[in-house]
C-alpha cells in the first residue's frame, strides 16, 4: 500500500470514528482528523484575530508570488468587504493596495454606500505626483508603487497601467466619495492615524495594520521584505460599530464638497473612554486626540490600564516616547512585574525613545539637547529589545498583553502626538482567550530579539558623544515630533 493511501485510509478511520462518537457524545472538542493541521488557539465569540508573520499559517504572497508565513491581511479585508449588503465605511491613513479599491468599486456599482477618509499626504494619487517634489519617505514610497503598478518593467507607467496599479486613482475613478483630513479648512491634524472598516454597522477591522502593500506583505520592489509586522482585528458587534461610526461621521461631515463640518484632531473633542460588550468581552474604546490638561487622553488610559499589572506585562510597540509611561514601568518592576519589552529597531535607538531610559542610557539629539523629564534606570532593564526583521520591514504593533488576561491595542503609538494632535484609536479588551493569541505573537518574536545594548545603539552612542558629549537640556518650550 502507498503512502498516501495510508494517510487517506487513516484519515477515513479517524472520520468513523469521530463521527460514531458524535453519536454516543464521546467525541472529545480536541479530536481532529488525522494529518490536519493543529486546531488553533480558541477565541471569544464575535472576535477574530490575523497576525501577518504568525509561523503556524501561510500563504501565496500576491507581491512576489513566493509562498511565504502569516495570515494574509489583504484577504482578511477582503473577505469582510465582500460581506458587505448596505454600507462599508473607511477611514485609514492610506490605501494603495489595488484589489482593495477595486473591491470597495465594485461594491458600489452594485448599489451600496462606501465612503473613504484618508489622511491628507496619501490622497492624491501617487502616479500623479512628481519626485521633485516629494520628500524622502515619499520618494520610497512612491518607488514601491512604481514597482507595484509596472507590470511591464519598463519604469514608465502607461495610462492602463495607472488605472489599474494605483489604489486612489481607482478610487477616484469609481466615484467613490472620499476626503481627507484638510476638509475641516485646516491644513489636516497632526496625522489622520486611524486603520478601521466598519461594514454594515455591524462588523469592524481594526488594528495596527495600513492598507498598503509594505504594511501587509512587503515592499514591492525588494524580495527580501516581509511586510511591517502588524495584525487586524473583526469584531461582529452592532454596538461597537456603532462607536466607531459615530467617530466617522465626526470627521466625515457632510462629505466632500459640502459645508466645512468635518472635524479632525482636537476640534473632533474626542471624549472619555467608551465601553460595549462583545460577546463575553469587554472592549473599551478611546478615540484621539485630547487637549494635554483633558483627563481622558490616551496616554493617561493607558497608564491607568498598566498601573493594575500584577505578574506579567508584554509591550511589543513600534514606538515608546511617553516619559510618564516609563515612570510606570519603573514602578510595577520595582512591584515585581516581570516585563517584556519588544520595540521597533528604527525608533527605539531615536533620541526621543524611551526605550533608552529602560536601557539606562540617553542620547542628545541632532541639536545636542536632551529630552526632558529624561530618566535613565539605574538599573537598566534586562527584558528590553528589538527583534530581528529584515531590512525594510518595521515592527508596526502597538499592543501590550498584560497578565495575561487584558490586551491594549489600536492604531495608536504610545507617543504625546498619538494622545494630542492625531486622530487614532485606543481599545482594551479584556479576554483571556484573545491575550493567548497576542501573547503567541510576543513570544515568536522574542525567540531570536537583542535584548540590552545592540551592537547598533553602542555605535551610535559612540558617535552621537564624539559630537555632543552628554549633551545639554532641550528649551522648555520644544517639543518632539514622534508618530
Amino acid at each position: 500500500m502507498s503512502d498516501v493511501q495510508t494517510a487517506n485510509q487513516a484519515r477515513a478511520v479517524a472520520l468513523i470514528s469521530c463521527l460514531s462518537a458524535l453519536g454516543l457524545g464521546g467525541c472529545s472538542a480536541t479530536a481532529r482528523i488525522l494529518g490536519s493541521p493543529p486546531a488553533d488557539l480558541p477565541l471569544p465569540a464575535g472576535v477574530e484575530v490575523a497576525f501577518n508573520h504568525r509561523a503556524d499559517r501561510h500563504y501565496r504572497s500576491p507581491i512576489s508570488g513566493e509562498r511565504r508565513s502569516g495570515d494574509n491581511l489583504e484577504q482578511f479585508l477582503l473577505e469582510t468587504i465582500e460581506r458587505a449588503e448596505s454600507d462599508i465605511l473607511v477611514a485609514v491613513q492610506e490605501i494603495s493596495l489595488p484589489r482593495v479599491a477595486e473591491a470597495l468599486v465594485e461594491r458600489k456599482r452594485q448599489g451600496l454606500r462606501v465612503l473613504v477618509i484618508l489622511e491628507n499626504t496619501y490622497s492624491t494619487p501617487f502616479s500623479e505626483q512628481l519626485p521633485a517634489g516629494l520628500s524622502s519617505h515619499q520618494l520610497g514610497r512612491h518607488r514601491h508603487l512604481m514597482a507595484l503598478a509596472d507590470t511591464d518593467r519598463d519604469g514608465h507607467l502607461s495610462a492602463s497601467e495607472r488605472d489599474r496599479g494605483d489604489a486612489v486613482r481607482i478610487l477616484q475613478r469609481g466615484g467613490i466619495p472620499m476626503l481627507d483630513d484638510t476638509a475641516d479648512g485646516s491644513a489636516g491634524s497632526s496625522l489622520m492615524h486611524h486603520k478601521f472598516m466598519v461594514v454594515d454597522q455591524r462588523w469592524v477591522v481594526t488594528g495596527s495594520t495600513n492598507f498598503t502593500p509594505s504594511c501587509i506583505h512587503g515592499d514591492p520592489d525588494d524580495r527580501r521584505t516581509r511586510g511591517n509586522v502588524n495584525h487586524l482585528l473583526r469584531f461582529d458587534s452592532q454596538d461597537l460599530a456603532a462607536l466607531f461610526n459615530r467617530e466617522f461621521n465626526r470627521m466625515w461631515g457632510d462629505g466632500p464638497g459640502g459645508l466645512p463640518d468635518s472635524r479632525f484632531g482636537i476640534a473632533k473633542e474626542g471624549g472619555p473612554v467608551q465601553a460595549v460588550m462583545v460577546g463575553p468581552t469587554r472592549v473599551e474604546v478611546l478615540f484621539a486626540p485630547h487637549r494635554r490638561k483633558d483627563p481622558n487622553h490616551g496616554l493617561l488610559l493607558l497608564d491607568q490600564r498598566l498601573a493594575r499589572a500584577e505578574r506579567q506585562l508584554d509591550l511589543n510597540l513600534f514606538v515608546l516616547s511617553a516619559q510618564g509611561l516609563t515612570n510606570r514601568l519603573a514602578e510595577l518592576r520595582q512591584r515585581g512585574v516581570a516585563i517584556r519589552l519588544l520595540a521597533d529597531p528604527g525608533f527605539a535607538n531615536r533620541s526621543f525613545s524611551e526605550v533608552l531610559d529602560l536601557l539606562g542610557v540617553s542620547m542628545p539629539d541632532r541639536f545636542c539637547k536632551l529630552e526632558l523629564g529624561n530618566s535613565p534606570w539605574q538599573q537598566p532593564i534586562t527584558g528590553v529589545g528589538t527583534p530581528r526583521l529584515a531590512r525594510g520591514d518595521k515592527l508596526h504593533h502597538k499592543f501590550a498583553v498584560v497578565d495575561r488576561k487584558t490586551v491594549i491595542t489600536g492604531s495608536f503609538n504610545w507617543s504625546p502626538s498619538a494622545a494630542h494632535g492625531n486622530d487614532e484609536t485606543l481599545m482594551v479588551l479584556e479576554s483571556p482567550q484573545l491575550a493567548a493569541h497576542f501573547s503567541r505573537e510576543q513570544d515568536r518574536m522574542w525567540q531570536g530579539a537583542e535584548l540590552g545594548i545592540t551592537s547598533r545603539l553602542r555605535r551610535k552612542l559612540k558617535r552621537v558623544r564624539q559630537t555632543c558629549g552628554q549633551g545639554t537640556p532641550r528649551p522648555l518650550a520644544a517639543t518632539a515630533q514622534q508618530p
